[in-house]
């Protein structure tokens, strides 16, 4: 396993919930655990496979807690961890930035090589 050394706080910060849906999983969570097919539901456009792939990484990052309920069929939820939850507070404030342009935002006319 390679130890990664960070420039600054945000580089650390980016490493850990970099690309778009790790932030939404983390919002989503806010309020409790959700299973699989909730957290499938709740975001639009993501697949099956690369949720799983989110969520797994986000676990081995320590972001969430996967916790498997002995039941037929198994119950799966997802739950944020206290270091998740400490991130998503982080996030909070950028997410409120969002809200306050989400207009502007939306009016950038985002060319084919820098659209998010």
């Amino acid at each position: 396993m390679t130890k990664r050394t960070f420039t600054c706080g945000l580089d650390a910060a980016i490493a850990v919930m970099g690309g778009k849906w790790k932030g939404l999983v983390l919002f989503m969570l806010q309020d409790g655990a959700l299973r699989f097919g909730e957290l499938r539901r709740a975001l639009p456009g993501i697949s099956e496979r690369v949720l799983a792939l989110q969520l797994r990484e986000m676990e081995t990052a320590g972001l969430l807690r996967r916790e498997v309920h002995p039941e037929v069929p198994p119950r799966v939820e997802y739950s944020l961890t206290g270091f998740g939850r400490s991130l998503n507070i982080a996030l909070t404030p950028l997410g409120e930035w969002g809200e306050q342009h989400m207009t502007h935002i939306e009016n950038i006319p985002w060319g084919s090589s820098s659209k998010p």
